[in-house]
């Protein structure tokens, strides 16, 4: 199934953390492929903006988390701590709920986790529940392990998107 899809952020209250538009490009082990152009408008409950590089997202099956593969300039690799992507039955609009947690590998540097802060904030603010809580720290120890660079990472992370991003 090709087509555009509609991706829709959110926080945990519920507000938009980022909303745009988005190319199905196919599917595989991993999970479902999508394409976003550079200029491409995203608009949030804190303003909007246009995408400032290309990108490829995998939306895998049943994960807390979704992986950004950007082009340069992006960072390499932009894991999003979220909850289980949900699909629209007719699989046109993504929703995940974002939990704040980030895994970040810049373009030849090393990975780091991101928005710790933001994250022990929202836990208070939105009353996370402990095992969401739980997850969300399981699953962004995993993506720190998985997505690294070395030896140590697994695909889809190390280079199974190249053949998306091109």
């Amino acid at each position: 199934m090709t087509g555009t899809v509609l991706v829709d952020i959110r926080k945990y209250d519920g507000s938009s953390s980022a909303r745009w538009t988005a190319t199905r490009l196919g599917a595989d082990e991993h999970g479902t492929w999508l394409g976003t152009a550079r200029g491409v408008p995203v608009g949030s409950a804190a303003g909007g903006w246009t995408t400032r590089f290309a990108y490829v997202t995998l939306v895998p099956r049943a994960a807390w988390w979704t992986a950004t593969f950007c082009a340069d300039p992006g960072p390499e690799l932009y894991c999003d701590v979220c909850t289980v992507p949900e699909w629209s039955g007719n699989g046109t609009v993504l929703r995940t709920v974002d939990l704040d947690l980030d895994v970040v590998r810049p373009r030849g540097g090393g990975l780091r986790v991101e928005d710790e802060e933001e994250f022990a904030a929202h836990r208070v603010r939105y009353g996370y529940p402990g095992s969401l809580v739980r997850e969300a720290r399981r699953t962004c120890a995993w993506l720190a392990e998985a997505g690294r660079r070395d030896a140590g990472g697994v695909e889809p992370f190390v280079s199974a998107y190249r053949r998306w991003l091109g």
